[in-house]
């Protein structure tokens, strides 16, 4: 075999390749990266294989267009080494993720292409989607909804400015679509019905309703741009713009109206669309119209780039930020996310800093992990980050703010229990009916109720948001806990408050509990 030759690029100006293995088709992008996090794509290329193709009613990748997979990876490596490519990343999500052969596939390529293949999460999917968004668009003061339609599933993230408050992610791909109830002329009558009325159950089941409808809808993935090519072509234009299109819901109708009634033949011949998405554009088009109904959203911007653009862009940061640079300073992380979503700093420090003084002197008594102080922390400095949102039901908002907010420092499962801690810092008390709470093991729910109970009442103490109360001291046993509260005077507000937020501390440590005010600072002191 010939060897294969390499063309070297210009010192520090290094070149990535993204590779996406979906479920309708397999697309390399290689690009140059720039300062500032930038990139310029060098080459593009895509195939489609319908990986996902036998999915439904399988469970698995069929051998065909494994093969077919197999040979687009192979010409893909090729051209990123002629491109003298230093570093290729490739993911693969929804058909290789299902598939009960989907390993085997991963392994196949990696021994036999020497390509490592992530297969990442719908979570991990939809945040890189949306941190392509990010860098596209200006989203402050905007509540925005981003869909990204791929073969096999269609994520969707619901966003406040550029932080995440929720991400879904269902079963509505436009390839499982056509196979369920058929792409072709089946979707000029009842099948076509059927299958709006299927994704409607779908949406209602796995999304939840919002209060205020977002400003619009951003869509990224082929469906997406078919879609604006297509109203493109209609108007004589020739391409999609950079910076996408926007288009109102009822032009969207009127296409797909007029697209359903048309053979697949005949949709090969619609300008703007690729002849391999013919059979597979409807159900893509109604996943998009079901959505906007049931957001109650009116406008499409399309999003020319998606999941590639934000790997890339992803890529570049890591290497950027170099091994060598000193890792992240978790409580300023912390602030600045607080900050962003409006949180008033003092009360917020104030409630960590009552919150762990008073887990700290429950934890000899109750026999509790000292190591959760530090999570307890987090939580009190953002349990208001839900203001962002609305004041009411803020802590519902707080849980979901948190739970996507990629804050370095800390592991998944440790943001899930700091999410859950700051969702029961009022309002219900922890309840086996409520998702967030079911999904922790016996362990965890503890854990979550016992720093809850305490971010209560150290909230409670500081109701004045004046920081009256300097500290708090523990004092008692296991079946009468005393809190000593130090202020320079009578802080009966902050009492009341405090003393109101009991009920769940004595269901968490089933001890009774009494507040007291200790005094002058120097009398404390002093007893000490």
């Amino acid at each position: 075999m010939a060897e294969q030759q390499t063309y070297l690029t210009p010192d520090l100006v290094p070149r990535l390749a993204a590779i996406d293995i979906g479920s309708n088709s397999i697309r390399l992008v290689v690009a140059e990266a720039k300062p500032g996090g930038q990139y310029r794509i060098l080459d593009e290329e895509r195939e489609s294989t319908r990986l996902g193709r036998s999915l439904s009613t399988d469970g698995k990748l069929d051998d065909e267009s494994i093969e077919a997979s197999m040979a687009a990876l192979r010409r893909f490596q090729s051209i990123a080494a002629g491109l003298g490519v230093e570093s290729v990343h490739a993911i693969a999500t929804c058909a290789v993720r299902e598939a009960s052969n989907g390993e085997q596939f991963c392994q196949r390529v990696a021994e036999q292409l020497g390509l490592p293949i992530e297969v990442i999460s719908s979570e991990k999917e939809a945040d890189l989607a949306f941190h392509s968004v990010k860098r596209r668009f200006d989203l402050a003061g905007k509540n925005t909804l981003l869909a990204d339609i791929g073969g096999g599933s269609t994520e969707i993230v619901l966003a406040s400015g550029e932080l995440i408050e929720a991400i879904y992610s269902t079963n509505l791909g436009a390839v499982r679509l056509a196979q369920k109830f058929g792409g072709g002329q089946a979707m000029a009558g009842d099948d076509f019905v059927r299958m709006q009325e299927w994704i409607d159950r779908q949406l209602k089941k796995h999304t939840d309703k919002v209060s205020l409808p977002p400003h619009l809808l951003i869509g990224s993935g082929g469906t997406f741009t078919s879609l604006a090519n297509m109203v493109m072509s209609s108007k004589g234009k020739s391409r999609l713009p950079v910076a996408g299109a926007q288009i109102p819901r009822a032009e969207l109708r009127h296409l797909i109206d007029r697209l359903r009634k048309l053979s697949v033949k005949q949709r090969r011949e619609v300008p703007g669309l690729s002849p391999d998405r013919a059979d597979i554009i409807v159900p893509g088009l109604a996943v998009i119209d079901r959505i906007m109904k049931r957001f109650r959203v009116n406008l499409i911007q399309v999003h020319a780039y998606g999941v590639r653009d934000g790997l890339l862009l992803s890529m570049i940061e890591r290497m950027q930020v170099g091994e060598t640079t000193a890792p992240a300073d978790d409580i300023a992380q912390i602030e600045r996310f607080a900050s962003a979503c409006g949180v008033e700093l003092a009360h917020a420090r104030h409630s960590a800093k009552l919150s762990t003084e008073l887990y700290d002197g429950l934890c000899d008594l109750f026999d509790l992990d000292r190591a959760d102080s530090r999570l307890l922390d987090a939580a009190a400095r953002m349990q208001d980050v839900g203001y962002l949102i609305n004041y009411e039901g803020h802590h519902k908002h707080s849980y979901h703010l948190i739970l996507h907010s990629r804050i370095e420092g800390f592991r998944p499962e440790e943001l899930e229990i700091i999410a859950n801690v700051a969702r029961y810092h009022r309002g219900a008390e922890p309840k086996q009916k409520h998702d967030n709470f079911r999904r922790l093991n016996k362990t965890d729910q503890r854990r979550v109720h016992s720093m809850a109970a305490v971010l209560r009442i150290a909230s409670g103490l500081d109701r004045t948001h004046n920081q009256t109360v300097k500290s708090v001291r523990v004092t008692g046993g296991k079946k009468q806990v005393e809190l000593l509260v130090s202020a320079q005077e009578y802080p009966e507000v902050n009492l009341w408050a405090a003393r109101r937020r009991t009920g769940m501390f004595e269901k968490a440590f089933g001890s009774e509990v009494t507040i007291q005010w200790a005094g002058e600072p120097a009398t404390v002191a002093s007893e000490s």
